[in-house]
């Protein structure tokens, strides 16, 4: 999904898994911009930071467009605008940025404390076995390609049995080998960025996804990447929710290597409706 076609020198197609959704996952589109983007710059200048906004929803069944703009080279570097078009209709932008490493200050905030190993976490499998009449709001929002082990519950179990403030925390990891590319990683972050942050808005409440609870999009997207990281092995992202007000919910992440270092951090609003059982 993430091996784009080069349509000509500055333009490239992206394709959807065939899977039944109404609408392209959001942190797919956004996934397949940054690699467009990335493309585009030369290797030595990996990404640190990506600001994107979800125009409209994707439609599943037909290709993507990405064009890209070069706004800027300079010595340390690189900007691009990378514009995601369906129907001759943009459906989502992103501005990325990439810089060559340069030694500097560090530091970071720590490892959440009495975070238990990801093996010793039930699987989404194992979750899913509890309740299967909630399996079409599963397959909804939990790619396979991605391997979430949630620590508290997740916000697709049913009505009543989530507790308010529960802990939106979950191990994540690409569920396969990836290639050394920096780039595809980075990518490989970037769609897995999406798929629980708004679900810390919902658990301040005790909210849920699907019938009798909530409905979702994600209105826009930020992440910020600070050291090299490998996609395909173990992160935890630790996620809360400041505020939500007018249909609007904000959430930001931060998202640790196993071996306690930050990796990314990610900020989303996103619009969130209450429907019916």
């Amino acid at each position: 999904m993430l091996d784009l076609q080069r349509l000509g020198p500055s333009v490239f197609r992206g394709d959807s898994p065939q899977v039944s959704r109404q609408r392209i996952f959001g942190g797919q589109v956004a996934a397949q911009a940054l690699v467009a983007a990335g493309r585009s710059v030369d290797p030595d200048r990996t990404v640190h930071s990506l600001h994107g906004y979800f125009v409209r929803p994707g439609d599943p069944a037909v290709p993507i467009e990405f064009r890209v703009e070069d706004i800027r080279d300079g010595r340390s570097f690189s900007v691009r605008r990378s514009v995601a078009y369906q129907h001759d209709k943009v459906i989502f932008f992103m501005s990325a940025s990439f810089h060559v490493y340069e030694e500097g200050l560090d530091h970071h905030e720590p490892f959440p404390a009495d975070v238990p190993a990801p093996e010793s976490v039930p699987t989404v499998a194992e979750r899913m076995a509890r309740y299967p009449e909630r399996l079409a709001v599963l397959a909804a929002t939990s790619p396979r390609a991605i391997d979430v082990r949630y620590l508290g519950e997740p916000g697709w179990v049913p009505p009543g049995d989530r507790p308010v403030n529960a802990e939106p925390r979950a191990w994540m990891r690409i569920d396969g080998k990836l290639p050394d590319d920096p780039l595809i990683h980075a990518a490989a972050l970037t769609y897995a960025s999406d798929l629980t942050l708004l679900d810390a808005v919902l658990a301040t409440h005790g909210e849920v996804w699907g019938p009798g609870g909530v409905v979702g999009a994600s209105l826009d997207h930020a992440l910020w990447l600070h050291r090299p990281f490998r996609a395909d092995e173990w992160f935890l992202y630790d996620c809360s929710s400041p505020n939500a007000s007018g249909a609007r919910g904000l959430a930001s992440g931060r998202m640790f290597a196993a071996d306690g270092r930050l990796i990314a951090s990610a900020v989303q609003e996103g619009l969130l409706r209450r429907i019916g059982g």
